[in-house]
């Protein structure tokens, strides 16, 4: 089946849909220039030991390490835009055709492309929490600073090293968050999934606990993933060639 015929399936699907739900990776925000983890040459993961540098272990005796590896991604995450992908989603929940994005992302681009239904399973860059004295804080002045002079984000109560609200190796999810995500999974009777290779878990299991529950999987992404079989569309084509043009037709009733 060609592309545009299953872009019309996925348009069926969404619209016979009661709850659709959305799970997302980082091939949604590559195209708003968020590097992934994994892609030979650009991936957050080349030249560098996870465990070395974005473990809680490590960053906890080693809190500069964390932050120059991660300086790069922070500057492209704060200046990166939502892209037609991001916004698609946020135009199908203002339609009432999307229930909820759960994203492996900690971008914060389904935000500020204005979907307000968005479960971070890794956290966010949104804000900062002190080790030593659990302060939290917004991340903007911190994080300016950070990216603008390489400035170690430091509590202003106590002066412990601040570590941003997101999910490192070692730590667990955040147990309302994942929760929430099961009660979608339970009740959804559609799931796209995009730009995800399926491959971390938990994230990675959830399209198969839908399918399950007897939802119907629409997967858009460029590489096949271990829950093609399952689907009953797949497009192997960029997100935010194909996202748009699945949202057009509730734009126009």
């Amino acid at each position: 089946m060609d592309i545009d015929h299953q872009i019309e399936r996925a348009i069926q699907l969404l619209a016979s849909s009661q709850h659709a739900i959305a799970l997302t990776g980082a091939g949604i925000s590559t195209p708003s220039g968020i590097p992934d983890f994994r892609s030979p040459g650009s991936g957050l993961w080349e030249n560098v030991d996870p465990m070395e540098v974005a473990s809680i272990y490590s960053f906890r005796r080693r809190p500069k390490a964390f932050y120059d590896w991660i300086q790069p991604f922070a500057r492209l995450a704060v200046e990166a835009e939502a892209n037609p992908a991001h916004i698609a989603l946020a135009q199908l929940e203002d339609c009432g055709r999307l229930h909820g994005v759960i994203t492996q992302n900690i971008d914060t681009l389904h935000s500020k492309a204005g979907s307000t239904k968005v479960y971070e399973l890794h956290g966010h860059l949104r804000e900062m929490t002190c080790l030593d004295c659990y302060q939290e804080y917004s991340s903007d002045p911190f994080m300016d600073a950070f990216i603008a002079h390489g400035d170690l984000p430091c509590c202003d109560r106590c002066g412990g090293v601040l570590k941003p609200n997101i999910i490192l190796l070692g730590e667990q999810l955040p147990i309302e968050v994942v929760n929430r995500a099961r009660q979608l999974i339970n009740v959804c009777d559609v799931m796209i999934v995009i730009g995800s290779s399926l491959q971390t878990a938990p994230a990675g299991d959830l399209p198969f606990l839908a399918r399950e529950t007897g939802a119907r999987l629409i997967i858009v992404n460029y590489e096949t993933t271990p829950a093609d079989y399952l689907a009953e569309v797949v497009i192997h084509a960029n997100v935010v060639d194909i996202l748009p043009k699945m949202v057009v037709p509730f734009l126009e009733q």
